[in-house]
């Protein structure tokens, strides 16, 4: 049986990986932080930004296709080990919190479908009763991914196009409803007061916006699976655009029907009460019923891409050589229990801590910044080697730029945090090269490893003062 994935597959990959839980929240999430002119300046920077880097994706698998490692092989290529390992530690850090995110939404959901006064059994994703349906959705994706990728991918691909179906329900009935009196109203957020300026507000969508569009190198991670290479430019450009006009459209258009400030105040998934407001009481179960089976489906997809890093990495000899083991039907095993088990943990520790899905779509955002910068930067490395002042050189400028940007918007607090998250891989690195009797650190890279610890015992300090 062909075990390489096709064009659609690899597509539904990319999409399924993008559109999870992230678009059910965005009305509120970014009425939280903006208003609609601010929002559309946002959606047009992240836009831009993320054709450049889906170009450098797609310049980067034409031009080196002997790397299968996708985001953090480009950074292993053009930047060392360290740099390589510290972008697949951070790349599957931000894929295994997204997946805890996923299962603290899909329980909250059904904390807004069921839960009343008197009775909370799922609440805000965090109670004891949805940490162990969590767990129990999470040991059975487990097992259905051990049986291979391409099964995943089968399922991905049947999800993908299911979840389809309601955001396209609510953009149409959105879409009759929208007022323009309503999305002109305090048109660039003057009830955020003058702390909260227009530029402060494009800020403030930046890590939201990068939240929605992680996955968009869904088909770059699992290149070594594609049946034809020059499939994984295209289906990253497939997804990109049909996952953008998605969210435009979502975002957008709810400012026309619920007022900004209004907007703001609603418990997530937001869109659900949208439509509710649209269609009546029968609107929060179109979204929840939609939502459950898109975070179900994106669940799946990133439980494939975040046990795809360790053992790409092992392969690469940045983790530790157990992590390539792979079991008949070609999956990871070492490395999806580690991904798995991380995750188990990180529920019980959501449960105890009241945790939240918006607590952990920042950090999971925070954490996959340093990989994209990284890429883009490859990119314009690879073109001034090339001499190439072309296409490649303009992708790598603008992606580089973009990398740049998102890491100013989110913010030095975030910066530090992510530091102080980064430095409990370098175990695995350490580990990694003293199987292969090599020193760990040379040259340039003990001095970033020590800029690293560095921040991160700053980021401690500030936590244990309350700062962060």
């Amino acid at each position: 049986m062909d075990k390489k994935l096709g064009l659609g597959s690899l597509t539904a990959l990319v999409i399924g990986s993008m559109i999870g839980a992230g678009v059910f929240s965005l009305p509120q999430n970014m009425a939280a932080v903006a208003s609609p002119a601010a929002v559309m300046i946002g959606w047009t920077i992240t836009g831009i930004g993320m054709i450049f880097l889906a170009l450098s994706f797609q310049h980067l698998s034409r031009l080196k296709p002997e790397i299968e490692s996708g985001v953090f092989g480009y950074a292993q290529a053009g930047f060392g080990d360290f740099i390589g390992f510290c972008s697949a530690w951070g790349y599957w850090l931000s894929a295994m919190l997204a997946n805890v995110s996923y299962l603290v939404i899909v329980f909250s959901t059904l904390g807004m479908l069921f839960d009343s006064p008197d009775m909370m059994l799922f609440g805000d994703g965090n109670t004891w009763l949805s940490v162990i349906g969590s767990s129990v959705l999470l040991w059975l994706v487990h097992a259905l991914v051990l049986r291979g990728v391409q099964t995943a991918a089968m399922i991905n691909l049947i999800t993908t196009c299911a979840k389809l179906i309601p955001l396209f329900l609510f953009i149409f009935s959105a879409l009759i409803a929208f007022h323009w009196d309503t999305f002109v109203f305090d048109f660039t957020g003057l009830h955020f007061g003058e702390q909260h300026d227009l530029l402060s507000q494009v800020k403030g969508t930046m890590l939201i916006t990068v939240w929605v569009f992680i996955g968009i190198e869904g088909a770059v991670v699992v290149s070594n699976r594609a049946r034809n290479r020059k499939d994984i430019g295209r289906a990253t450009i497939l997804g990109l655009l049909t996952a953008l006009t998605i969210y435009v459209f979502v975002t957008l258009l709810s400012m026309g029907v619920v007022s900004t400030e209004q907007l703001a105040t609603y418990q997530n998934p937001s869109m659900a009460k949208v439509l509710t407001e649209i269609l009546g009481p029968w609107g929060k179960y179109i979204i929840g019923g939609g939502l459950l089976v898109s975070v179900c489906g994106a669940f799946l997809s990133w439980t494939v891409l975040a046990s795809e890093a360790p053992f790409l990495g092992a392969r690469d000899k940045m983790f530790p050589k157990s992590f390539a083991k792979q079991n008949d039907s070609g999956s990871p095993v070492n490395s999806l229990l580690l991904t798995n088990g991380c995750i188990q943990v990180s529920l019980v520790f959501v449960m105890f801590a009241g945790s939240t899905y918006d607590t952990l779509l920042a950090i999971a955002s925070e954490m996959i910044l340093v990989p994209y910068f990284l890429v883009g930067a490859y990119t314009l490395k690879l073109a001034i080697e090339r001499k190439d002042r072309g296409s490649l050189f303009i992708v790598g400028l603008c992606a580089s730029l973009y990398g740049l940007w998102l890491l100013y918007a989110s913010g030095l607090n975030y910066l530090l945090l992510s530091a102080l998250l980064y430095v409990p891989g370098l175990y695995f690195y350490v580990k990694a090269k003293r199987e292969q009797q090599t020193r760990p650190f040379v040259g340039k890279e003990m001095t970033a490893a020590g800029l690293l610890t560095a921040a991160a015992c700053i980021a401690v300090g500030m936590l244990w003062k309350g700062m962060i």
